[in-house]
Parts: C-alpha cells; structure tokens; sequence
C-alpha cells in the first residue's frame, strides 16, 4: 500500500486517510462488530485504580526466571526457532531469516520514562545483541506493543517492516526508511523468501494520545511457509477481545501448528478489546490450532488481575480440553515444528496464601 508523503516524517502523529479501506469510515479505522452500548465500560474509578490503586499480586514479588539468550545462540539456532523475548514480543528463524513479533525492549510501555507500566524482567537478550533481521511483523501501535526507541535501532539492521494501514505511516514519520515498510489492510498482505504474511481481523482499537485514537489500524496475522516440505502456519494474535472473526480466519487458513494468542491484561470493564482466559481457548480452537503459546503476559502489569492469572487459568482450561500450551520461560527456545509442554514456572514465585496450594 502507498505510504504517506515523506514530510509526515516531521510529524510526532501523522493522520493519513484510507478511504479505499473498507475499515475506515468518518476520518477512522472501526471493528466490524460495534461495541455494544450496553457493554461494561471503564469509569474514572476504574482508571483511577488501574493507575494508583493495583492489587499487590498484579506484579510479581521477586524477579521473573529469564533464560539468557546470546547473539552466538542465535546464529547457531534451528530452523523454525521462537523465543519469547517479553509480552507479545517473539523472536523466530522462519526460511533462514530472523522475524520479530512487536518488539519492545523499552523499560516502561509508556510514552513517558519515569512513569507506567514498568517490566518485570529485563528482555533475555539486549537489543544491541539481536541478529540482523528479515523482518519486524507489527499489529498495532499501543505502546506494549510499539517502541519508538527500539524501532528506530532496529531499523538500521532490519530488511522489512510489515505493519498495518497508519502504522507505516507512523515509520517514516519516525525515520524508518520508507522502502522498508509495507502497510496492509485486512485480507492483504505480501510473500517474502517463501513465507506469506497477511493481516486479518481483530477486534481492538489503537493510538498513542489523547488525539489520534483509531487513526491506524489493528490486526492478527497469519504466518505461513508453504514452499517447505514440512508446511507450517502460525497465528499471531496481536490484541484484541473475542469476536467470529476467528472462525472466518481458521476457515480460511487454518488448521494452525501454533497459535501465539493474547491472554493477559483482561478485566471485566473491556471485554470487547482483551479476551480473558476461556475467550482464548475459545478463540484457538476457532482458529483450528494445534499447539497455544499463551502471550500479552509475564511482562507487564497492564490489568488489576494477579500477574501469574493469565497463566494459571489457560493452562487449566486448555488441559480440561486436551489442548497443548506451551509455557516456554522468557528466553527459551521453543521448535514451532515439534512443541514443548514446559513447566509451570511462575508457581515457584507464587505465595500459597494466594490461592489453592502449588506444587511444581
């Protein structure tokens, strides 16, 4: 798709319209399903304890267990290797190129230094370490899930960033070179070195201020290596609340090997943006997938619920199924052609008074 003129690279927020774009209606991007008026909505008491008034639990009590990841790893690593580098952020060697996943290295998922949400864990590996890259795959411009710092390192050792409608514009503006962005609107998308990418549905919202709220675009992706002899197809959720979207995408292109999807940062005030646990289930088994690699948690305390929630419960709903999750530590190598189980590493940092008691 056609980017902006190169002067919106001045600009800290570009706005560009996208008419052609089905998606877009009254100077912004919008869902398919409207959200529902009658739908719990977030008041100021709401925000006013998701800032100033969070559970003690929301963050771990000790550090997060990392599994240091070195550049020597890296260059030595399989075919179809992912790594969990933090929240939504992964790691893969896809066709004998690395790709990142929304990469964000910065200590805050905040426009501002001194104060949001802070990590819990340094990234397993320093930016400055990571190899050169075939290509950056974003989803949407939130600040977990978009770093302008790490962006702009990045884009001296990246070949491609792939993004949605806006975002791209959002690049250039930032001084990402304009030939090495490509922007999608649903159902589009492009091949590379036998991979094909394409952007389908989410159901979410986007903006990094107070004045560009839905400007861009959001969306899932669908990764897939048909020219191998072993084919492969991965899932990539980004953000966003249940919807029969799901069903749409794994009728089209599933059955999935693996499904990176969302859960973490629910809360009953916006289910129409964040699926909780069950919705996450729900949504893999949509989608036709083998293998869940739960994301959007263990990084970040961006919900009132405790931070090893998201785990716990999707593990428990998942097995109660017969469905395989994988729960690799930050930093371990996971085979996207032969998953792991891995371990229930966050219970060692829960307290027992917690919940029920935890065994390894």
């Amino acid at each position: 798709m056609p980017l902006s003129n190169p002067l919106a690279r001045f600009f800290r927020s570009p706005v560009v319209a996208y008419p052609q774009s089905p998606q877009f209606a009254g100077g912004r991007f919008r869902n398919i399903h409207p959200r529902p008026a009658q739908g719990p909505q977030p008041g100021a008491k709401v925000m006013w304890d998701f800032f100033f008034n969070k559970p003690r639990n929301s963050e771990p009590a000790a550090p997060l267990p990392v599994q240091p990841l070195t550049r020597a790893q890296l260059e030595v690593a399989p075919e179809r290797s992912l790594y969990r580098i933090g929240h939504s952020t992964l790691l893969m060697k896809l066709r004998g190129g690395w790709w990142i996943t929304d990469p964000v290295f910065a200590e805050r998922a905040s426009p501002l230094a001194f104060f949001g949400p802070k990590r819990f864990h340094a990234p397993p590996i320093a930016l400055a370490e990571l190899p050169p890259l075939r290509g950056v795959l974003l989803s949407h411009d939130h600040y977990d899930h978009l770093d302008r710092a790490t962006v702009r390192i990045l884009a001296a050792k990246t070949d491609l960033f792939i993004c949605t409608l806006g975002v791209g514009d959002r690049l250039v503006a930032w001084g990402v070179p304009a030939a090495k962005v490509q922007q999608y609107d649903w159902w589009q998308g492009t091949q590379v070195d036998g991979l094909r990418f394409t952007a389908t549905p989410a159901q979410h919202f986007s903006g990094r201020s107070l004045r560009d709220g839905n400007h861009t675009l959001w969306a899932s992706w669908v990764i897939e290596d048909l020219e191998s002899t072993q084919p492969l197809r991965i899932f990539f959720s980004g953000d966003g609340g249940y919807f029969d979207g799901f069903r749409q995408i794994g009728r089209q292109f599933g059955p999935f090997d693996v499904t990176l999807m969302e859960t973490g940062a629910y809360n009953e005030h916006w289910p129409y943006v964040h699926m909780h646990p069950a919705q996450t289930v729900q949504a893999h088994q949509d989608l036709g997938g083998k293998w869940l690699l739960p994301i959007h948690n263990g990084t970040f305390n961006l919900a009132m619920h405790a931070w090893w929630d998201p785990f716990e419960r999707v593990v428990d709903l998942a097995e109660a199924q017969a469905i395989a999750v994988a729960t690799p530590l930050m930093g371990e190598r996971l085979d996207l052609a032969a998953p792991h189980t891995g371990e229930r590493w966050w219970r060692a940092l829960v307290p027992v008074e917690e919940g029920e008691p935890r065994t390894a």
